[in-house]
């Protein structure tokens, strides 16, 4: 069983089972996503096409993760004078599995298991470098110290804020002071 879907300005044939990326969608990986503009049903030879939806028919997915897609190179010039601009976007997007397809009393479901990857990770395990090349891997949480400021004349309220590492930098080693040189004379010697 198969369904046309619109999300996001586009439509989509889709059945159970399948991995579909559209624009950006809200909510965390691993969100149960519903789908309710299903424009067409189909099964076999059959097929129910609807005014302009067909009533009752929903797409069930899960979102596995939103993320950044292909960049799009923007470049502009005016010729003969001497103006070439270069710019990119990236438009966010987000990955579902279709896991169910239902409507006009039938429901065709997916009973396999939805792995939450995400792609950066997939990409790094197929070219060899395992897990530890992510770039976004979060380290052990560090305990933030306030760290206060003094008073100025500029601002005589006296603020804390927030350092993570404050004692880090606090135990950092200084720096020896530059030797002093001798004052002048009216002679013109050191």
């Amino acid at each position: 069983m198969y369904a046309v879907i619109k999300t996001g300005g586009k439509q989509y044939r889709v059945q159970a089972g399948d991995l579909l990326v559209v624009e950006k969608l809200e909510g965390e990986p691993g969100a149960a996503v519903a789908f309710g503009e299903v424009l067409m049903l189909g099964e076999g030879e059959a097929v129910t096409v609807g005014a302009p939806t067909v009533d009752g028919a929903v797409v069930s997915g899960t979102l596995i993760e939103t993320r950044k897609g292909e960049k799009v190179k923007i470049f502009k010039k005016i010729r003969r004078q001497g103006y070439r601009r270069t710019r990119g976007h990236r438009q966010l997007e987000s990955v579902v599995r279709v896991t169910s397809v239902a409507g006009a009393g039938k429901e065709a479901k997916w009973e396999g298991s939805i792995d939450l990857t995400p792609k950066v990770i997939l990409d790094a395990r197929a070219r060899g470098l395992g897990d530890a090349a992510v770039p976004f891997t979060v380290p052990a949480a560090v305990e933030a110290t306030p760290v206060v400021k003094k008073a100025t004349k500029a601002n005589p309220v006296v603020t804390a804020e927030v350092v993570e590492h404050a004692d880090a930098v606090a135990e950092a080693p200084k720096k020896k002071a530059a030797p002093k040189k001798a004052a002048k004379t009216e002679d013109g010697e050191a």
